[in-house]
């Protein structure tokens, strides 16, 4: 019969002190900064069209969640068997819609990883060369940023005009796509500008023959 004193001596008691005050501290704390750096540098490098902060504050809270769980893995191997068991069993619906994101969500467990393993040195300073090799490719700009022209017009008379009056105005103009139909011609031009002033495009609307003109800012990839 289990007695009352018996409880007491359980193994499950007996893990509350496979991890020190100290190092769960220094862990977490360790692991809280580094996650603090690597959101920092998503939100530099981020040249997406929204700026997800809650994407952001996720990559702090996993950097220490999986300093946690490494922690507590690596102060008990029967535990690591079942942690790998459940942790199998999940799988994350949520669309990564940048690649790069990706890339940050990596960084984030691999410095949990790492940090708890007792790596400290490997974390902080990978972890800093990473930063600054985002930080320097990522914001790199080697060209202007591209625009898109949505122009509809009426006949190909109205067309040529457009297209005369674009190549005055930017320093390029590639006409992109061309749909036609009875009575309207809706042309797609990639412009390269030549200052930040778009009022050329109020001008391009009201031109004889033109029914609508749409400016939009690219911010894909783009191969020049």
């Amino acid at each position: 019969m289990t007695s009352f004193k018996d409880i007491f001596k359980s193994s499950f008691l007996e893990n509350v002190t496979a991890v020190s005050l100290p190092d769960m501290a220094i862990a977490l704390a360790l692991s809280f900064c580094l996650g603090l750096f690597i959101y920092f540098v998503y939100k530099k490098t981020y040249s997406g069209v929204m700026f997800s902060r809650t994407f952001g504050g996720s990559l702090v809270a996993m950097t220490m969640i999986t300093t946690m769980v490494i922690l507590a893995v690596t102060s008990n191997v029967v535990l690591s068997l079942g942690m790998v068991g459940a942790l199998s069993i999940v799988r994350f619906r949520t669309a990564i819609k940048e690649p790069m994101d990706i890339a940050f969500l990596f960084w984030a467990i691999a410095a949990g990883i790492v940090l708890a393993a007792g790596m400290i040195p490997l974390a902080i300073v990978g972890s800093i060369v990473i930063g600054i090799l985002m930080i320097v490719f990522c914001n790199r700009k080697t060209i202007e940023k591209p625009f898109i022209a949505v122009v509809t017009c009426q006949d190909g008379e109205a067309e040529k005009r457009v297209s005369e009056y674009l190549t005055r105005q930017v320093n390029k103009a590639i006409v992109k796509s061309k749909s036609a139909q009875q009575g309207s011609i809706e042309l797609s031009y990639e412009l390269s500008l030549k200052s930040d002033d778009t009022s050329f495009i109020t001008v391009l609307s009201e031109m004889e023959g033109v029914s609508s003109a749409v400016l939009v800012s690219y911010n894909g990839d783009y191969m020049g």
